[in-house]
C-alpha cells in the first residue's frame, strides 16, 4: 500500500475531530440538530484551514443513511462514498481551472435532477472568486432560488472578490488563521499516533512556519521526518526551514541594548555566512520584543517558563533595554521586513535595519565601537579662514579664548580621540600628518595623545552631557556582597534574571543562616530567581536563606561598576580637555570634540 501523506490521513472526517475553528463547528452543529438549513454557504479563509473538509462533512450530514445530523456515522454508504470522492450526488468544481460559464452551465444543468443516491445534491464550487463576472450572473437565479434537494457550498480564500450579489445569497463563515499553540497540539497528538519521537522546540517552530494553516504544518511535518530520518530534532528542523538560531536573536537584542555596534555586524555577517534569512531574523525579533513589551508592561505576566523555554532570558533583555527602545525596535524589524528587497542583498538591509537603532540612541551609548587609532580633524571652510592649513601659525586666523566643551552638537569640524585608562602604563598613539593639497578645504592631522599613569592634575570642568557618577554609599555588607557577586560571575554561576538580581541588589544585613538584600524594582523579585541565588551562593559555601525587600538602594554590584565606569569616563574627558596639544587646536583651528566620542580604553 502506498504511503498516504499526513494532511490526508488525518483529515478530520467529523465536526468533533475539527480543531482551531469551534465558532463555525458551532454555529453548523446547531442548525443541523434543529433542521435549520439554509440553501447556500460560504466558507472563506486562507489555504490549508478546512474549507473542503467542512465541506465534505457538511455533506455527510445532510446525506448520512441515519438522517440529517450533526455527527455522520462515517460507515455508511453515503458517508464512506463521500471521503473516497465517489458519491454520485456530492461534485466538486475547482474554479480555478474551471472558471468559464460554460462549466457553470454544465454543473447546473444537473440541478434539475433530483438525488440519485443521497438525500441532497451539494454542489461544492471551490475557489469561487476565480469565475468570471459571466459564470457569476448564470449562476444567480439557481443560487438564490435552488430546487429543496440541492444545497450550495461556496468557498474562497479571497472574498474580497466575490460579487456582493453572490455574497448577498449565502450564510458566510469566516474559518481563521490556527493559533500556534493550536498546530502545536495538533501536531503532537499525530505524532504520538504515528510514534515518532519529536522535540517540542521542532514542533514549535513547524507551528510557527505553517503560518496558520493546519495543512501546511503536516505538510512540513512530513517533510522534517524524511529529513530527520524518522525524527524531529530541533537542529533538524531549523536547518530545513532556515530558521535562525534562537541565540542569534538574542545575541542582537543583547549587542543593540549596549549599544555594542561590533557585535551586531558581526553577527548578520555570521547569518551571512550560515546562509540563515534576513526576513526570519527580523520576524523572529520581532517575536522576542513583542514579549519583551509585554513583560515591562505588565511585570506579573513574566512568569511563562513552563510554555516557553526562552522566558527568563527574554524577561532579562527586557531589564537591560528601556521600554521606549523595546517599542522602536520593535517598528524598525517590522517596516525592515518590507525594506530587504529594496536593499542591495538582504544581510545589507538586517543591517542597516539593526544599525539605525543605534543612530537613535544617545551619543554616549551609541559610541561603543572600539577606539580608533587615529584622530580625523576637519578644519572650518575656506570661506572662514585667510591661509591654508600647512601656512605658518602666525598666519591663522584668530581664535576662541576658551575650549569648546564635550557637550557641544558637532559642527563641520569633529574630532575623535583614543584614550587608555589611568591605570595603565604612559603610552603614545599617532597617526604621521597627510598633507592636503592647497586647495582642499579639509585636511588629516595626527594628535598624539599621551596618557599619563599618574593624576593628571586638575581636571577641567565637566563638559554638558557628562556622566554622573551614581550615588554609592559603601558599607561593610556591601564589600561582602559585591565579593561573592563577582565570585559567582567568575565561575559563571549565575544567569539572566538571577544575574541582575545579583548585580541590582544591595546586602542589608546578614546573621546565622539569614540574608537580607534589598532591591528597587518588583519584577526583580522572582521566587525562581531567588532559589537559583541561595543554590548558587551555596556552592561558595554560603549555606543562607535569602529574604527580598523592595526599597531603595545605595550600594549594589551595579552601582559600583556603573560608578567606576563613570569616574574613568570623567578621567578621560579630563585627559583630552587639559591636553596642550587639544587645546592648541580647538583655538587655532575652532575644532570641537565630537560628543561621545572618548571612550577610556
Amino acid at each position: 500500500m502506498s504511503y498516504l501523506v499526513l494532511a490526508r490521513k488525518y483529515r478530520p472526517k467529523n465536526f468533533t475531530e475539527m480543531v482551531g475553528q469551534e465558532h463555525v463547528v458551532q454555529a453548523l452543529t446547531n442548525a443541523l440538530t434543529q433542521q435549520r438549513l439554509h440553501h447556500a454557504y460560504l466558507f472563506t479563509g486562507t489555504r490549508g484551514v478546512g474549507k473542503t473538509t467542512v465541506s465534505r462533512i457538511l455533506a455527510k450530514s445532510l446525506n448520512c443513511e441515519q438522517g440529517i445530523t450533526a455527527q455522520p456515522c462515517g460507515l455508511c454508504q453515503a458517508c464512506s462514498d463521500i471521503d473516497s470522492g465517489r458519491f454520485v450526488d456530492y461534485t466538486e468544481l475547482d474554479a480555478a481551472s474551471n472558471r468559464g460559464v460554460d462549466e457553470v452551465q454544465q454543473l447546473l444543468e444537473q440541478a434539475v435532477y433530483k438525488p440519485v443516491q443521497g438525500r441532497f445534491k451539494v454542489f461544492m464550487i471551490d475557489e469561487v472568486h476565480m469565475l468570471t463576472n459571466t459564470a457569476f450572473n448564470a449562476m444567480l437565479k439557481t443560487l438564490e432560488e435552488p430546487p429543496e434537494y440541492l444545497k450550495f457550498v461556496l468557498a474562497t480564500t479571497d472574498p474580497q472578490k466575490v460579487p456582493v450579489t453572490v455574497l448577498s445569497r449565502c450564510l458566510q463563515f469566516n474559518l481563521r488563521p490556527m493559533a500556534p499553540e493550536t498546530v502545536l497540539g495538533h501536531l503532537t497528538q499525530v505524532l504520538q499516533a504515528e510514534s515518532v519521537a519529536a522535540d517540542v522546540q521542532a514542533l514549535r517552530l513547524l507551528a510557527r512556519a505553517a503560518r496558520g494553516s493546519m495543512r501546511d504544518a503536516l505538510s512540513l511535518t512530513d517533510q522534517a521526518i524524511a529529513f530527520g530520518g524518522g525524527q524531529l530534532q530541533e537542529a533538524n528542523v531549523r536547518q530545513m526551514l532556515g530558521s535562525v538560531d534562537r541565540a542569534h536573536v538574542f545575541a542582537l537584542i543583547d549587542a543593540l541594548a549596549a549599544g555594542d555596534g561590533r557585535t551586531v555586524v558581526e553577527t548578520c555577517e555570521a547569518l551571512r555566512v550560515q546562509g540563515l534569512s534576513a526576513a526570519t531574523t527580523l520576524e523572529d525579533m520581532s517575536m522576542v520584543l513583542q514579549r519583551m513589551a509585554v513583560v515591562q508592561a505588565v511585570p506579573g505576566m513574566s512568569d511563562s517558563a513552563a510554555t516557553d523555554p526562552d522566558a527568563e532570558r527574554t524577561a532579562a533583555l527586557a531589564l537591560r533595554m528601556p521600554a521606549d527602545e523595546t517599542q522602536l525596535l520593535y517598528s524598525l524589524c517590522l517596516q525592515g521586513r518590507q525594506e530587504l528587497g529594496l536593499a542591495p542583498d538582504e544581510y545589507a538591509g538586517l543591517t542597516m535595519v539593526l544599525l539605525r537603532l543605534l543612530a537613535f540612541k544617545a551619543p554616549a551609548s551609541a559610541g561603543a565601537a572600539p577606539a580608533e587609532k587615529k584622530t580625523l580633524l576637519t578644519d572650518p571652510p575656506r570661506t572662514e579662514r585667510s591661509a591654508p592649513l600647512h601656512a605658518a601659525p602666525a598666519t591663522l586666523p584668530p581664535s576662541p579664548a576658551k575650549p569648546t566643551p564635550l557637550g557641544t552638537p558637532p559642527a563641520a569640524a569633529g574630532m575623535r580621540l583614543p584614550v587608555r585608562d589611568m591605570q595603565a602604563s604612559p603610552r603614545e598613539t599617532a597617526v604621521p600628518a597627510v598633507p592636503p593639497p592647497a586647495e582642499s578645504s579639509q585636511a588629516l592631522l595626527a594628535v598624539p595623545v599621551r596618557q599619563p599613569a599618574q593624576n593628571p592634575g586638575p581636571a577641567a570642568a565637566p563638559a554638558p552631557g557628562a556622566p554622573s557618577v551614581p550615588e554609592v554609599v559603601p558599607t561593610e555588607e556591601g564589600d561582602h556582597w559585591q565579593q561573592c557577586v563577582q565570585q559567582l560571575l567568575a565561575s559563571d554561576a549565575i544567569q539572566s534574571l538571577t544575574r541582575e538580581l545579583a548585580l541590582q541588589s544591595q546586602l542589608v544585613a546578614r546573621d546565622e543562616g539569614n540574608w537580607l538584600i534589598r532591591v528597587e524594582r518588583e519584577s526583580l523579585n522572582n521566587p525562581n530567581s531567588r532559589e537559583r541565588l541561595q543554590k548558587a551562593l551555596a556552592t561558595l559555601g554560603q549555606e543562607v536563606t535569602l529574604t527580598v525587600e523592595l526599597g531603595r538602594i545605595t550600594d549594589s554590584p551595579a552601582r559600583r561598576a556603573a560608578a567606576a565606569a563613570a569616574e574613568r569616563q570623567l578621567a578621560a574627558e579630563a585627559v583630552i580637555l587639559n591636553d596642550p596639544y587639544v587645546q592648541q587646536l580647538m583655538q587655532n583651528f575652532g575644532a570641537k570634540i565630537v560628543p561621545g566620542s572618548i571612550k577610556p580604553i
